[in-house]
């Protein structure tokens, strides 16, 4: 079953829209970005265009090679004292501390729950809330299953391990100094998040796993999946890339700026 990330995200959009009404007129959402990545230029474009149906204004701050962790800082604060929500747009330019950046976050705006410093986050991880949502949408209980997570990055593979073993499942974390990819043979749930396009192949896993594929990257100038597109075929439930996670976890970000401002 190929699932339909642009109609789930629709359909949680169309929700969202519906609580409009209730929150204050005018709603911003900071961005701090580094003005010559070109990805996530092309990532802000799509959030964008959410803002604009919820009614909801985006700032950015844009970053170059010449600015400094400093200047981030400086830039993340301006944002939290104007809107109510910060996105910390990754990646920052390489010359920047990104922890330093993220741990200056306030809770309050803090709409990727990415805070380093954070123990107990107003919000889960759009991602970690996204595959939350597939696994409900399919009636997919993880229960005691088996649970494979490859990459343990800040956006997509510590926040679904978490949610993972809060539901209940047995949870292992696949990276390049940790574990071996032959564990995926034993996964009732797969979660991807290495930025490898196609790194998996069909060939490499248990029959009628719940692929979710949360690893974005640009191959040939096209959006690309950590699983190649193959792995459907293997899999009972697959999402794709692009239109598979990613409308989900933008939708999410709203959800959690809407959640965020009601608790004021």
């Amino acid at each position: 079953m190929i699932v339909d990330g642009k109609k789930i995200a629709h359909e949680i959009v169309e929700e969202l829209f519906a609580r409009r009404s209730t929150l204050p007129p005018v709603l911003r959402i900071g961005v701090v970005m580094g003005g010559e990545d070109a990805a996530s230029a092309s990532f802000v474009k799509i959030k964008e265009r959410v803002a604009d149906k919820l009614k909801v204004v985006v700032v950015r701050e844009l970053l170059n090679g010449a600015s400094t962790t400093i200047q981030a800082l400086r830039a993340l604060g301006r944002l939290a004292k104007s809107t109510e929500g910060v996105i910390v747009q990754l990646p920052l330019p390489k010359h920047i501390d990104t922890n330093t950046v993220l741990a200056a976050i306030p809770a309050s705006h803090d709409l990727d729950a990415v805070n380093p410093t954070a123990t107990h986050p107003l919000v889960q991880a759009p991602v970690a809330e996204a595959i939350g949502e597939i696994l409900s949408r399919y009636n997919i209980s993880a229960q005691n299953k088996n649970a494979v997570v490859v990459g343990a990055g800040r956006l997509v593979g510590a926040p679904a391990a978490a949610l993972l073993r809060d539901v209940g499942a047995h949870v292992s974390v696949v990276t390049h100094g940790r574990g071996s990819l032959d564990e995926l043979k034993s996964a009732d749930i797969l979660v991807l998040g290495t930025g490898n396009p196609g790194i998996i192949k069909p060939e490499m896993l248990k029959e009628d796993v719940v692929l979710i594929d949360a690893g974005t990257s640009e191959d040939s100038g096209r959006l690309a999946g950590d699983a190649s597109p193959e792995c459907a075929e293997v899999a009972s439930v697959f999402t794709p890339v692009p239109g598979g996670v990613g409308p989900i976890a933008v939708a999410m970000i709203f959800k959690n700026l809407f959640d965020l401002v009601g608790r004021t």
